[in-house]
């Protein structure tokens, strides 16, 4: 059995409830296959292109109903209020407190059943999901797993201005100020940093490798794993040790390292 994430569970529930289960084997397969060719979102909805029986690929739109700026507003102050929420969020894991968050301001981030998905195929079949369309939701339960911002992105806000709204949230908090969540809910743009591209950048040497010439904000720091999701450990490789002693030895240093960057965030962020 697979173990997969709780989140990712929850996305495929809506497929297990639908009753027609050799049309959902066909569309798992669609997806194992490759025949979602592109995912993409046009703000909120998303838009695939799934390659069916016939020589030109069908259009599959998906979306779910988007939170407005004042409820974006709510749930971005009740997020930045636990620095953990979003350590676990930029590390790739979606907190089970983070339905609470939204069920505390009267929202469902995930959808409560088939339904409350609208989906269309450009395919003749009338059923709804069709097999395109249910290969474009096995699609999605994989990136899930991998970027669970995603579901967010489908409530109408994308990683990067929910983590925008966050900095200034906590800013506000760190300085003291009042913000309403109406005008903390109408942060959907990132501002421009100031460029160095002026600048001819320096050969990359052992004197210079720990420098950076960027402002840094504290009010919200960002430490996330690298995208191979290597520790040094992997890169380091099996200690010199016996066999036994080696194993145990890289098990414990295995959990150490796999908790380090929530506890780094979240102290980043306390702090």
């Amino acid at each position: 059995m697979i173990n997969r994430q709780w989140w990712v569970e929850k996305w495929l529930e809506l497929l297990d409830s639908y009753r027609f289960k050799k049309r959902l084997e066909r569309a798992r397969n669609y997806s194992r296959e490759g025949n979602v060719l592109n995912i993409e979102f046009k703000q909120s909805q998303l838009i695939a292109q799934v390659q069916g029986t016939e020589e030109e690929p069908y259009k599959v739109t998906l979306a779910l109903d988007a939170f407005s700026d004042e409820d974006w507003g709510y749930v971005i102050m009740s997020m930045s209020e636990k620095a953990i929420l979003a350590a676990q969020l930029l590390v790739g894991e979606m907190p089970s407190e983070i339905e609470q968050v939204f069920i505390k301001n009267g929202l469902s981030l995930f959808p409560f059943n088939l339904t409350d998905v609208k989906s269309r195929c450009t395919c003749p079949d009338k059923a709804n999901p069709c097999k395109h369309i249910g290969a474009v939701y096995y699609q999605l339960a994989d990136r899930f797993s991998e970027d669970p911002f995603i579901i967010f992105q489908l409530r109408g806000r994308s990683k990067e201005q929910i983590l925008e709204a966050l900095r200034v949230s906590r800013s506000h908090q760190l300085s003291g100020k009042m913000l309403q969540p109406e005008m903390l809910g109408k942060i959907k743009s990132i501002p421009k940093r100031k460029s160095h591209t002026n600048k001819t950048a320096a050969p990359l040497t052992i004197d210079n490798f720990w420098e950076y010439e960027e402002g840094l904000d504290s009010s919200l720091v960002v430490i996330v794993p690298l995208t191979e999701n290597k520790t040094i450990l992997d890169v380091l490789g099996d200690i010199p040790l016996s066999y036994n002693d080696s194993q145990a030895v890289m098990q414990y240093l295995t959990q150490v390292y796999n908790t380090i960057p929530n506890k780094a965030m979240a102290i980043a962020l306390n702090n």
